[in-house]
């Protein structure tokens, strides 16, 4: 990988149906732009990875142990390792960036 992240020619890899990635990474962390379709839904899980995303454009209801937010352009969180989570979209597509550490080697591509 280079220093430099081409976001916009990286190829995307669908994770779940409706939610797509692009990733890039170092030694201990990973840096991922989500594309996620409207209406959409992330099922609860969790992973040993800390988490921390910004919603960069749409909507996103993210749960987080039990507490649910609508996130909107502009608002940021964080998950720790082992936290179940889980979103929705609304009516519209929604753009997030995210960060992982340490890096999720499934999401090596």
């Amino acid at each position: 990988m280079t220093h430099f992240c081409d976001i916009e020619h990286r190829a995307a890899k669908e994770v779940v149906p409706g939610i797509n990635i692009r990733t890039f990474w170092g030694e201990k962390m990973m840096l991922i732009s989500v594309k996620l379709d409207a209406n959409t839904t992330l099922p609860s899980h969790s992973h040993p990875h800390e988490q921390a995303g910004t919603v960069m454009s749409g909507m996103l209801e993210l749960t987080i142990a039990g507490e649910t937010r609508q996130l909107h352009p502009g608002d940021a969180y964080i998950i720790p390792g082992g936290v179940e989570h889980s979103a929705r979209t609304g009516d519209a597509p929604t753009m997030l960036t995210e960060v992982f550490s340490p890096v999720r080697e499934d999401y090596k591509y």
